[in-house]
Parts: structure tokens; C-alpha cells; sequence
């Protein structure tokens, strides 16, 4: 098929390398994109769109990191500093970036590691040449625990989990079904698999296990793919990225083409780079897992650019189907066939490339039913010049970009996208998007590129479904700091009811977004205990809540986002709605049963085999 594709449109061009993209006129909110042209790019870097028009604020700055306004809703506030999360820095190479490696940053997870009903949060690590060298102490990880007042302390080096590895990405599970959450990390090197010791302390046990790859693992994803009661997870593989063999941006004399972006040099790759294989891991029960990736057919032959990753049931049949965004090349999108392999239906579904028919630079990944209607949509980061796709779930499994015709199109265009969530923040009962963001080239802040190093997040309203509205970021409030955003998690940090993030910032310290909306709409959020038959943590269930009339959808996931991991509890805003009518569960077992709740704005705990 995508022989196929390749024949019969001009984006075929982009799988060789090419960068072919969106005009540089404006496009109006709701229209389509403007029409496409067969004129190659100068450059070939990580960037699948050529450049767009300038775009700057009334002070002349950079729209990603300009734009505010002097007065509106506040939404977030920047807790950072007084919740304890400053004396932190993330480190991940120079700060000049020449490597590839130095540039994608890490992600961050949401758990509650000791089970005393708070999320904590463990926030993934670079390192540097140096480190790895033994020539300074290696940057570490770090797992702030809740301390139930607003504050945290750092316990990393007590829990065990520093990592001291270039780390990337994270997911959070129990994969043993003992009730603890588990934590696997990530790296460039060799991967890590925490294992929960009951105590407040973890035990590496990734080796034993048979999960610790190598080389460059991203998007990391936690799901019973078989039904057999126990957590499988697939890892993501970037690029293989060889520091004996570091690329060259010059090639006999000439430029390299992968080492370039609107001309000017900038760190290489991915394009040009070989890409590192994805690995399925099925979980044997003991403690050990067993690599399927060829056997289910998930190992990515084609050699694809993984960054994304998360379990989810797309076409509502029970079975959790895995997705994938690739970074300049098609993103994946399988589903679960129910006999232990996967049918890669990327291009029949519309997933592998945007409306366009182009591959897009994707980051993060989020799925969530923004409509109401019982069916998982997906958002999609890309990179700067490109817009991020919102695919729209048409059923069983197929997927339309509609970005332009809902409000996300152009106005994302200058920002390079990262975490991503389906959030709702004022508790209305309809799922907001909220995204991350910041550039990986430091260069964007030496040229006129209409965009820059450190950008603003963005919050879009969902206005019933129908379109998204851009919140403005209002001065001082948290949807104007500006940072270079990397991974990015969502959840009730302050068991308040309100949805919080945390990003973890490029070569700074984390930035804690606490939820200040003043709505006064109810709520309700579960937590969730699986059966003998279904996972203990219940991820892979799908949640049903009807209340005044309207049937929302939250799926128990773990992973997602760009390189990160969410609170997995699902959370219902209710609106106006002061009871709820009917909580429908359905177990990863295949189980479904109902529930009733005796009140709102509570945390309620729902255990499989005890409903009707």
C-alpha cells in the first residue's frame, strides 16, 4: 500500500527524504489548507513543511513567545517555585545542541508510587557526553513526592530510581498485578524497568526481565494486547544514533541536506539516519517477557522514526490497538486482530499522514472522545511550519484530519509541538486540548524564522464538540511562560477536582501548571481496581459516565502524550450536573458492569466484580 501511495501522490516524495509542505500564505480558521506544490526544500532535517509566513506580536516578537494579552480567564498558575520543583534542572548535552541527541528531551509521569491516594511525580533526566564519559556526575532523575500541602520532596536517590542514563521516555503500570505501581524508563543506552518494592524504594530489574533494548528508545506504552490479564509493553525506537559515527553536516566538500533547516546548518537527522526497530514485549507472568515485535507485526521494518506511542481502543471492540507517531515519516497505526497480531491499517485509516497526504515531524500523542460520542480521536504535535492534525474517529477505525475545520489548523502552524493532552479544565463535561511546546534548534532565536527556542503552551476550549478556541495567555498566568516544553503529563495533582499539568523543560527546571479556572462546575474521578482476569491497575478499561443528559468516554491508559505517562484515574467534569446517572465500565477482562455513584466532586474507588 504504501508503494502504492507513493505512485499516486506527490508526497510519496517526503518517504525519500523530501520536503515538500504548505504554502506560506495565511489560511483562514475553518478553511482547508492551502493547496500543496511539488517544489522540493532546500533542507531535509527533521522539519516536513517549508517555510510559513512570519508571524509576530505587537511588540515584535515571535508569536511562540509573544502574543499575550492583559486580562481574561486564568486557567494555570506557575506553582513551580512553590511547590519545591525548581532546585531541579534537566540536562541533556550543550546547550549549543549539535547532536540530534541533545534535542528531544524527556518526558514525565504521574503516579502514585506509595499508594497513599496522591500523585507523585517522576520526572525523566538527560545526560551529557561528559557523564557518560565519567568526567562529571551524571544528571539524575527525579521522583517528587506529594506532600499533601502543595509541596514535594525530591526522594529519587532514596526510591532508587535516578537513573543516571541519557533518559527519554517514561510509562507507568503495574505490570506484576501486586497492587504498585511500576515505572519503565527509557533511555539512549539501555532501558530500565522499576520495579515497585512496597517501601517507598524500586529495584532495576529490566535485565532479569529481557525488556533493556539498547541504543535509542522514546514513546514507551503499557497494554494487555492478548487478554490475558497482564500488561504487555512496546517500546519505540527513534534513531540508531552511533557517537562513533556521529553524522557530518558537511559530505565531500558539500552541505548535507539532513543537516540543515531554512538553510542554515542546525544538528542532523532523523533524515538520513538509520532508524532504530519498535519492540512489542509480551509479559510471560514470572517476572520475564518474551520480544513478539515480528511475530505480531509491530517491529517496524520500514525502519520508522518512533516518538509517540500509547495502547488505546480506536474501533471500540474490546482489544486495546497501539499508535504511533513517527517523527518525518508515517506514523502507525495497528489494530488489535485478537489472536496476538496486529494489522497495520496506518494508510487505510488516514493516520500515517495528514490531510494533506504528508508525513508530519509527530511528537506527542493524545486520544480522547472530544465529541462525546464514544469514539477515541487523536491529536497529533508536529514540528514548526506544519499544523497539528486532529484526527476525527469516523468509526471502526477510520480517521479524518479535520484541524481546519475545527479551529486547530494555522494558528499551530509556528509552534513545535510536544506533550499533548485531552484535558477538561473547567469541568463542563467537554474535553479541552492542551499542548506544550519549544523549538530544537537554538538557532530559531538567532534567525528570522518567525518562531523561537523557548515557546508558550497553548489551551484550546472545546466549544460542544463542534470547535476548538484558543484561550488566550493572559501576563503572569501560566499559558504565558515561555520554556522550551518537552514531555508533558496531566491529572489532579491536588485531589481538588481540577486537572493540573507538569512539563519537563529542556535544560531547565520543571514547571508545574496548577489549575485556577474559577468554574464552580461538579466533577467525579475514579479509581480503579481490575479482577483476577483483568489487569490490577485496570489500564486498557473504558469508562462510560452519563450525567444531564450527556454519555462522556475516559479510557484508563498508559503512556501517551510525548513521552509520558498521565493520571490514570479517570476524571469527569459534570457541569452543572449535581448526580450522576449511570458509570459503565468496561474491564480489560471483557467484562462490563454498572455503577451508581452516591455523590459528585468526590475521588470514588470502583472494583471489578462489584457492580451490576
Amino acid at each position: 500500500m504504501f508503494e502504492a501511495l507513493r505512485a499516486t501522490t506527490v508526497w510519496g516524495l517526503l518517504a525519500a527524504g523530501s520536503c515538500i509542505s504548505l504554502s506560506a500564505q495565511a489560511t483562514a480558521p475553518g478553511a482547508v489548507p492551502p493547496a500543496q506544490t511539488t517544489e522540493k526544500s532546500a533542507d531535509s532535517g527533521q522539519n516536513s513543511a517549508s517555510p510559513h509566513a512570519l508571524q509576530l506580536d505587537a511588540q515584535h516578537r515571535p508569536i511562540t513567545e509573544g502574543g499575550f494579552v492583559q486580562s481574561g480567564p486564568i486557567v494555570f498558575q506557575d506553582v513551580s517555585e512553590k511547590a519545591g520543583l525548581t532546585h531541579w534542572t534537566h540536562k541533556m548535552g550543550t546547550p549549543a545542541k549539535q547532536y540530534l541527541v541533545e534535542t528531544k528531551g524527556s518526558g514525565i509521569a504521574l503516579l502514585d508510587y506509595d499508594n497513599d491516594g496522591w500523585l507523585d511525580i517522576y520526572v525523566v533526566n538527560g545526560s551529557t557526553f561528559n557523564a557518560l564519559d565519567g568526567k562529571e556526575t551524571p544528571p539524575h532523575a527525579a521522583l517528587f513526592h506529594n506532600n499533601h500541602d502543595g509541596t514535594f520532596t525530591d526522594v529519587a536517590a532514596k526510591a532508587g530510581v535516578t537513573n543516571d542514563r541519557w533518559g527519554t521516555g517514561v510509562a507507568v503500570a503495574d505490570y506484576d498485578n501486586d497492587g504498585w505501581p511500576d515505572i519503565y524508563v527509557a533511555n539512549w543506552g539501555k532501558n530500565r524497568l522499576y520495579h515497585n518494592n512496597h517501601d517507598g524504594t524500586f529495584t532495576d530489574v529490566a535485565e532479569k526481565a529481557g525488556v533493556q533494548v539498547g541504543n535509542w528508545s522514546t514513546g514507551v506504552t503499557f497494554g494487555d494486547y492478548d487478554g490475558d490479564g497482564k500488561l504487555d509493553l512496546f517500546v519505540a525506537g527513534y534513531v540508531h544514533f552511533d557517537r562513533n559515527n556521529l553524522p557530518a553536516s558537511e559530505e565531500n566538500g558539500s552541505v548535507n541536506a539532513y543537516c540543515t533547516f531554512r538553510g542554515e546548518p542546525v544538528a542532523c537527522g532523523p533524515r538520513g539516519l538509520k532508524g532504530e526497530p519498535d519492540h512489542l514485549f509480551h509479559n510471560n507472568g514470572d517476572g520475564t517477557f518474551t520480544d513478539v515485535s515480528e511475530k505480531a507485526g509491530v517491529a517496524d521494518k520500514p525502519g520508522y522514526y518512533g516518538l509517540g506511542a500509547v495502547f488505546a481502543d480506536v474501533n471500540n471492540d474490546g482489544k486495546p490497538d497501539l499508535l504511533v507517531g513517527n517523527d518525518s515519516t508515517p506514523n502507525y497505526l495497528y489494530i488489535n486482530k485478537g489472536d496476538g497480531t496486529f494489522d497495520d491499517v496506518s494508510y487505510a485509516s488516514g493516520f500515517a499522514v495528514n490531510e494533506a497526504g504528508q508525513e508530519t515531524a509527530s511528537m506527542g500523542i493524545a486520544a480522547g472522545d472530544y465529541e462525546n460520542n464514544g469514539m477515541l480521536d487523536v491529536f497529533d504535535t508536529a514540528f514548526s511550519d506544519s499544523y497539528k492534525p486532529l484526527y476525527h474517529n469516523e468509526g471502526d477505525a477510520n480517521m479524518t484530519d479535520i484541524s481546519y475545520h475545527i479551529g486547530l489548523g494555522e494558528i499551530t502552524v509556528p509552534f513545535l509541538g510536544w506533550g499533548d493532552s485531552f484535558m477538561d479544565y473547567d469541568n463542563d463535561g467537554w474535553k479541552d486540548l492542551l499542548m506544550d511546546n519549544g523549538h530544537v534548534y537554538p538557532e530559531a532565536d538567532k534567525y528570522t524564522w518567525g518562531t523561537s527556542w523557548k515557546q508558550r503552551p497553548m489551551l484550546f476550549r472545546n466549544i460542544e464538540g463542534k470547535r476548538f478556541e484558543n484561550v488566550p495567555a493572559v501576563e503572569g498566568t501560566g499559558l504565558a511562560v515561555v520554556i522550551a516544553g518537552r514531555g508533558m503529563a496531566t491529572g489532579d495533582i491536588f485531589n481538588d477536582g481540577k486537572l493540573d499539568a507538569v512539563i519537563n523543560v529542556m535544560d531547565g527546571h520543571p514547571v508545574l501548571l496548577r489549575n485556577v479556572n474559577p468554574d464552580k462546575n461538579h466533577w467525579l474521578e475514579l479509581k480503579l481496581t481490575g479482577g483476577p482476569k483483568s489487569p490490577r491497575d485496570a489500564v486498557g478499561a473504558t469508562v462510560y459516565l452519563t450525567a444531564n443528559g450527556i454519555k462522556q468516554r475516559e479510557d484508563v491508559l498508559s503512556g501517551g502524550s510525548y513521552l509520558s505517562s498521565n493520571d490514570q484515574r479517570p476524571h469527569f467534569g459534570l457541569g452543572s450536573a449535581a448526580k450522576v446517572d449511570d458509570i459503565e465500565v468496561h474491564w480489560p477482562s471483557g467484562k462490563v458492569e454498572h455503577f451508581t455513584a452516591t455523590g459528585v466532586d468526590r475521588i470514588l474507588t470502583i472494583k471489578e466484580g462489584t457492580g451490576k
